[in-house]
């Protein structure tokens, strides 16, 4: 074991060290090139340049690192310390590296859409059409209409939900025209009451709306016009405001009124709204199936001076209405065809009025009661009787055999006739039913 100093002490090297260890030959050696130890190959001139590209390599690190940190800056969740000397580079990429990092933002999600509440709809009372409950507890307006020559074409069929037609003096029809869910374009003409009209409208407690009257109807609509039995709108008092004359008609039969003038008058005279929705009196259903139908079908009454007629239409499942001088009748407020849902016919006893006034020849009715009715729906007419128990009771419709006789869901128009009255109802003809096949035992 020999001992290598370092310093003033000493070390143990190994005998196998000592004996590896390669010893030079002095003097050149021509045959073989000297062998070298690795470390000799590096004179100080390439340890010198080894040692600058190490400090250049050092140096560039260092600015990238920088740069990289001064581009993240933005993005860390708080600054780092300011310094009053910059720092190194390393010093830089390291604490650079040592800050929180936040994370890139991802889009911003999209809120889910508001779910819209299904809407609740009930029927309206008049006519079974599907509304909403504020629309089904509207205060129901009827309106006298004319039926003389001149008054026609008429407008606000199209928009009622009921319409009302007899006898009014000299067997001279009017009409009553029965609005709620709809809210009608123009109406008119407007013309006089009668106390049966009255009688109708009073089922509901309507708004009603009219141009004078009989004494008969004048007496009670001043007695029972404040609600008790209608709210009494009289064109005699409220024209020019919500009631005003066309110059294109001759006078009576130029009278007219619209909806929005119709509901400001209902407030006028306090016909609010129902708190709650009435429930409706006829039953309502909806169409029969296209195959169930007949095809063809007509229905004609008559009145001293006014021919009705009704053609069963299949495809609308509606009768198309004409009448004396227009064999397609339009609502001259739409341009549209008058084309009711249900037609009935009530035969009813009509007697002179004994107001003092003979030469008028006024009507009064007996409409407090029963009589016959025809009840005519998806081109079917049915045979039953008709019964109201009291002025402000409803009028209702029996089939033969006494049960509540259902409608199709729509207008109605109801035909009263002096009893007596011919009525001409010729049926459609049904699809064909192939027999039911039987089954043949095995």
């Amino acid at each position: 074991m020999s001992a290598s100093r370092i310093g003033n002490h000493r070390r143990p090297v190994s005998s196998q060290a000592a004996v590896t260890r390669p010893r030079l030959r002095k003097g050149p050696q021509p045959h073989a090139a000297p062998r070298r130890s690795p470390t000799a190959v590096a004179n100080p001139f390439v340890r010198r340049v080894g040692a600058v590209l190490i400090v250049l390599l050092a140096l560039g690190v260092g600015t990238v690192a920088g740069l990289a940190a001064a581009n993240l800056a933005p993005f860390r969740t708080s600054a780092a310390p300011a310094t009053s000397a910059a720092p190194s580079a390393t010093a830089a990429a390291t604490a650079a590296a040592s800050q929180p990092v936040a994370a890139t933002p991802g889009p911003t999600p999209t809120p889910s859409p508001t779910p819209v509440p299904t809407p609740i709809l009930v029927p309206a009372p008049l006519d079974g059409v599907m509304v909403a409950p504020t629309v089904a507890a509207r205060r129901p307006i009827a309106v006298m209409i004319d039926d003389l020559g001149p008054a026609r074409p008429q407008s606000g069929f199209n928009s009622a939900s009921v319409v009302w037609h007899a006898p009014a003096e000299g067997g001279i029809p009017r009409y009553m025209l029965m609005f709620q869910e709809t809210e009608p374009g123009l109406v008119g003409p407007v013309r006089s009451s009668r106390y049966y009209y009255i009688a109708w409208a009073a089922e509901w407690r309507s708004v009603y709306v009219h141009a004078g009257g009989s004494p008969q109807a004048l007496t009670t609509l001043r007695l029972k016009g404040q609600g008790q039995y209608v709210y009494n709108v009289d064109d005699f008092r409220y024209e020019g405001v919500y009631l005003w004359r066309l110059r294109t008609r001759s006078s009576p039969h130029n009278v007219y009124t619209d909806g929005p003038n119709l509901y400001k008058l209902a407030k006028v005279v306090h016909g609010r709204d129902a708190a709650q929705p009435p429930a409706p009196v006829w039953s309502f259903a909806p169409d029969a199936p296209y195959v169930s139908r007949p095809s063809g079908g007509t229905i004609d009454v008559g009145y001293l001076a006014n021919h009705i007629h009704y053609d069963y239409d299949r495809s609308s499942n509606t009768y198309l209405r004409g009448v004396s001088g227009e064999p397609k009748e339009i609502d001259a407020a739409t341009g549209q065809r008058v084309a009711p849902k249900n037609v009935v016919i009530m035969l009813v006893h009509f007697g002179p009025l004994n107001d003092g006034h003979p030469n008028k020849k006024r009507l009064e009715a007996d409409l407090i009661g029963k009589g016959t009715a025809y009840i005519a729906t998806n081109g079917q007419t049915t045979k039953g009787t008709w019964r109201k128990d009291g002025v402000t009771k409803p009028t209702l419709f029996f089939d033969a055999a006494g049960k509540p006789v259902t409608l199709t869901v729509g207008q109605t128009f109801i035909q009263v006739l002096q009893t007596g009255s011919r009525v001409a109802i010729k049926a459609g003809k049904l699809p064909f039913a192939p027999p039911p096949r039987t089954m043949q035992p095995l």
